[in-house]
């Protein structure tokens, strides 16, 4: 699943292509994705785009002061550049035509990515008005962590991956910050010192803007926007190496199910 570096490299590679042109055309070719694609998206159709930004995992595209579209990747969606021309492939399910001939269009075999329409100011939207801050942003501290965290009883691992804390902190990456950081994924939220959510904060954002510059993390059908696969599976410490040696200790790395997810970690260096 397209996680926040994965998202944030398809923004790069599409801004360039999006920015300062005029959407001329919007062609569904299927408007059953995870919501249907309601009628208010056409609204883009003839507006120049002022700009393109992410939140959390989604896309926005800004068309002016009246709003833009609401993209997001879903388990397996993608965004590519092509020629308007070019035929469309099997799960090409629509395109923002653009007045330079060119086109972005997403794909998606499972469906579960989404194209909305907000109205200014985005962060009112309600798949974004009850979202925690950006792991990247100046917000972000260990202070604020340890602060959020204080008498909840649950796994640190969920902490982090729960939206509503910090967004963007998926799966591969909150079990890759929680090795750096030497934080056991089951250790309660609350029984972390703020010495050590400082430690956790900085390697959340050390991890997420390694794999941001590596352009994500492919370990299924991850594609960048121009086609290429993103190269931070070469760099992970933990995840699904389970039976293999810990790089720093030797030892051998478990992994366990929290919260429904495949966690990965060393029970030496993580406490």
């Amino acid at each position: 699943m397209p996680e926040l570096p994965e998202v944030e490299t398809t923004l790069r590679g599409i801004e360039p292509v999006l920015a300062g042109c005029t959407i001329e055309q919007l062609v569904i070719r299927n408007s059953s994705l995870r919501w249907p694609v309601s009628e208010e998206v056409f609204q883009a159709e003839g507006r120049r785009v002022s700009g393109c930004r992410r939140r959390a995992k989604y896309l926005l595209i800004e068309l002016g002061g009246a709003g833009g579209l609401m993209i997001h990747l879903g388990m397996s969606g993608s965004l590519r550049i092509c020629d308007m021309n070019d035929a469309p492939r099997k799960h090409d399910h629509y395109d923002l035509v653009l007045e330079s001939g060119k086109c972005v269009r997403f794909n998606d075999p499972r469906r579960f990515g989404s194209l909305a329409w907000w109205n200014h100011p985005a962060e009112d939207h309600p798949l974004l008005s009850h979202l925690g801050p950006e792991p990247l942003s100046a917000g972000f501290t260990g202070t604020y962590l340890w602060t959020r965290s204080r008498g909840r009883r649950g796994a640190v691992k969920n902490f982090i991956m729960d939206g509503k804390i910090v967004v963007g902190v998926g799966n591969i990456y909150a079990s890759e910050a929680l090795f750096m950081a030497g934080i056991h994924p089951l250790r309660a939220a609350g029984r972390i010192s703020a010495v050590r959510y400082e430690a956790l904060a900085q390697a959340i954002r050390d991890v997420l803007s390694r794999a941001i510059r590596r352009g994500g993390t492919t370990l299924r059908d991850f594609l960048n926007s121009d086609g290429n696969p993103g190269y931070f599976a070469q760099e992970l410490l933990v995840y699904e190496r389970e039976g293999q040696p810990c790089f720093q200790c030797g030892s051998i790395l478990k992994r366990k199910v929290i919260g429904q997810r495949s966690s990965y970690y060393c029970t030496q260096c993580q406490r």
